[in-house]
């Protein structure tokens, strides 16, 4: 029987220091890190009242976003993928 392929969605990857701050050490997959990384946002409530699509970085989200205090959901994805090897 032929082993079943990990998506590299799935796939466990290395988390930086400064991402591990925000959603734990890993490594985890790509999914989970997103998932650790809303859940973070949520109860910090840094999410754009007006904007939703928005993210307030606060200090620790800084230091993964490249500094930026505001970025939207897509760019924070890309901002996430430099963290993770």
């Amino acid at each position: 029987m032929a082993e079943k392929k990990v998506s590299a969605f799935m796939k466990p990857m290395s988390v930086s220091a400064e991402l591990g701050e925000v959603v734990g050490k890993g490594p985890m997959p790509r999914s989970e890190v997103v998932k650790a990384l809303w859940v973070y946002i949520k109860k910090n409530n840094l999410q754009d009242p007006k904007n939703k699509r928005n993210i307030n970085a606060d200090a620790k989200l800084q230091k993964v976003f490249a500094g930026k205090k505001v970025v939207n959901m897509f760019e924070m994805t890309k901002l996430v993928s430099k963290h993770l090897s």
